[in-house]
C-alpha cells in the first residue's frame, strides 16, 4: 500500500508505503496473496488491506503529516479483486468509532474474508457459462470489452454463487478493490467507476450500464449488489468524520472515485491518442488511449478514466515482475546488478536461444510451466546457462508483447524501429 501527497503544483510532499509481507506479518500472505493449493486459486485477506491503510495513516500522523491541509484525495487499486460486504456493514461504516483503528471496526463485516484477486484462474467453468448465456467469446468481448476471464469479477461473483449461495445471500454490496478503498474513506459504499467497472465482464462498455444478461448469467440480484457505476472522475462526496476526528483531515476533503490500477497508470502517464505505454509490475501491462475500439478474443478494451466517450486498450501478461525476481534471485544471487551484467554481457537475438517464463497460468497466451528453445527451434528442457537464462526471460517477454499487441492491431513504423 502506498500513499503519496502531492501540492498544487504537483511537487511531492510526502510519500511512504506498507509492504504487507513485512510489515504486517501476522497474515502470513507472501508477494501479499496467499496461493491455495490447487493452484489456481489466489486470495488476499481483506483486513489485511484494512489493517495496512490504519498503518500508513498512523506513521503520516507520527511523522507530523498536516491532514487538514488535504484538500482532495483519490486512489487506484488492484484491477479485479472484489471484496464483498456482509448484511449491515453500512452502519458499521458509516459509524465507525475514531477511538479504534479501523480493522477492528470492521473485522465483522466481510462476508468472503479472503477476497479473490488478479491472480486467480479458477473460474474456467464460469467463464465457460458466462460464454455461453450471451452467445461466445466474441459476443460477450463486443458488450463488455473482453471475452470471459477467469480473474474478472464477474465470474469470481458466479463461483461464490454456486460454491457458497448463503455467502452471497449475506453480502449486501460487492466492491471492486478501487471502490472497497474508497469506502473505507467516503464512510459508505461508494461506486464502482466505468474504468474499473470495465474489468469484470459486466459492464456495457458502449453504454456504461450493467449488462442485464452478464449479471442473470452470473448470479441473482447482483445489479442491486453493485450500485450503479459512475464516471472515473467523479467526486463522490466529503471524507467520513471518522478521519477529521482520528487524524484531523479538513471535513471538506473531497473523495474522488478510485479507479482500477492499470486506468490510473494511463491517467498518471497522459496518455494520448497513438500513444503506446508498458507497466513493468507483478504483472506486466501494454496499453493505449483509443477511440474507435475493436474487442476482440485477446486483450481488453475499458473505458478511458479521464475521458469517458473514448476508451483504453490493454494487454496483460500475469508473468511480470514475480517472474523476473524469481530468475533473478536463481541466476544472480538476487542482485539486479548482477543481474544487469548478465544481461548486458550476452548478444541481442541470445545466439537463437530463447524461452518464455510462466511461473503461473499466463493470461496471454494461456500456457504454464517454462519452455526453453535453442537456434534449431529444438525444445531444452534443462537450464541455460544464467546468463543465457536472463537474456531469454526479457527477450521473450518483450517479444510476446509485441506479437500480442499487433495481433491487436498496433504497428511499430519503420522509423521507430530504427529509432
Amino acid at each position: 500500500l502506498k500513499v503519496i501527497a502531492i501540492d498544487e503544483q504537483l511537487r511531492v510532499i510526502y510519500e511512504d508505503n506498507v509492504h504487507f509481507d513485512k510489515d504486517l506479518p501476522e497474515f502470513k500472505t507472501q508477494g501479499g496473496v496467499y496461493i491455495h493449493s490447487d493452484r489456481l486459486t489466489v486470495t488476499s485477506p481483506v483486513l489485511m488491506w484494512v489493517k495496512a491503510l490504519d498503518m500508513i495513516l498512523e506513521k503520516m500522523k507520527s511523522s507530523g503529516f498536516n491532514f487538514s491541509h488535504v484538500r482532495a484525495l483519490s486512489g487506484a487499486g488492484q484491477q479485479h479483486g472484489s471484496v464483498y460486504w456482509k448484511k449491515g456493514s453500512i452502519q458499521i461504516l458509516k459509524n465507525a468509532s475514531s477511538e479504534l483503528p479501523l480493522h477492528q471496526s470492521l473485522k465483522d463485516c466481510f462476508s468472503v474474508s479472503n477476497s479473490p484477486i488478479w491472480m486467480d484462474s479458477s473460474t474456467t467453468s464460469q467463464c465457460s457459462t458466462l460464454e455461453k448465456a450471451v452467445g461466445g467469446a466474441q459476443h460477450l468481448a463486443s458488450i463488455t470489452g473482453s471475452r470471459a476471464y477467469e480473474r474478472f469479477t464477474g465470474n469470481q461473483i458466479a463461483k461464490i454463487y454456486s460454491q457458497n449461495p448463503e455467502v452471497y445471500m449475506q453480502t449486501e454490496r460487492i466492491s471492486l478493490v478501487s471502490s472497497f478503498a474508497a469506502s473505507l474513506f467516503l464512510g459508505s459504499y461508494a461506486p464502482i467507476d466505468y474504468s474499473d467497472g470495465s474489468g469484470m465482464n459486466l459492464l456495457q462498455i458502449w453504454e456504461k450500464v450493467w449488462s442485464v444478461s452478464c449479471l442473470d448469467a452470473c448470479a441473482p440480484g447482483l445489479e442491486e449488489k453493485l450500485g450503479c457505476p459512475v464516471p472515473s472522475h467523479s467526486v463522490l462526496g466529503p471524507i467520513s468524520p471518522y478521519y477529521s476526528q482520528r487524524y484531523g483531515f479538513s471535513p471538506d476533503c473531497k473523495i474522488v472515485a478510485f479507479t482500477g490500477d492499470n486506468p490510473a497508470s494511463l491517467a498518471g502517464m497522459r496518455l494520448q491518442e497513438g500513444d503506446i505505454a508498458i507497466s513493468l509490475g507483478t504483472s506486466d501491462t501494454l496499453f493505449l488511449w483509443i477511440q474507435e475500439p475493436t474487442p476482440a478474443l485477446e486483450g481488453h478494451i475499458l473505458c478511458n478514466p479521464v475521458d469517458s466517450r473514448t476508451y483504453m486498450a490493454l494487454l496483460c501478461f500475469k508473468n511480470g515482475s514475480l517472474m523476473r525476481e524469481r530468475i533473478r534471485d536463481d541466476c544472480a544471487s538476487g542482485s539486479w546488478d548482477e543481474f544487469s551484467k548478465a544481461l548486458s554481457s550476452t548478444a541481442a537475438g541470445n545466439n537463437g536461444n530463447l524461452g518464455f517464463y510462466f511461473d503461473v497460468m499466463e493470461i496471454t497466451p494461456e500456457a504454464v510451466g517454462i519452455h526453453r528453445f535453442n537456434k534449431d527451434n529444438q525444445k531444452v528442457v534443462s537450464d541455460f546457462p544464467k546468463e543465457v537464462e536472463i537474456r531469454a526471460l526479457i527477450e521473450g517477454q518483450f517479444m510476446a508483447k509485441r506479437i500480442h499487441a499487433e495481433k491487436l492491431g498496433y504497428k511499430v513504423s519503420k522509423y521507430d524501429e530504427k529509432a
